[in-house]
C-alpha cells in the first residue's frame, strides 16, 4: 500500500491535470475519479494514525482531544 506522502504527491500531479484547459472531459472524469480514490485512501491512513495515537495517550494516561471536547460540551451544558 503507498504511504500517505505518495498519494499525496499523486493528487498533486492530478490536480496540475485538472488544472489544465486542454484536457479532455474523458481525462478529466478518470483523474477527478482517481483524485477521489487517493483522497480516501489519505483519510484512511491519517485515520488509522488518529486511533494510533489516541490508543497510546490513554494507553499513558493521557487525555485525548477527542475527550478533552467531550468535557468541554458536559462542562458547558451543566
Amino acid at each position: 500500500m503507498p504511504t500517505f506522502e505518495e498519494n499525496l504527491a499523486k493528487l498533486e500531479e492530478i490536480i496540475k491535470k485538472l488544472e489544465d484547459k486542454n484536457v479532455s472531459l474523458e481525462d478529466l472524469v478518470t483523474n477527478y475519479t482517481k483524485g477521489l480514490e487517493l483522497t480516501k485512501e489519505c483519510y484512511d491512513i491519517l485515520n488509522e494514525k488518529d486511533k494510533l495515537v489516541a490508543l497510546k495517550m490513554t494507553e499513558l494516561g493521557l487525555e485525548t482531544l477527542e475527550d478533552n471536547n467531550n468535557q468541554q460540551e458536559f462542562e458547558e451544558n451543566l
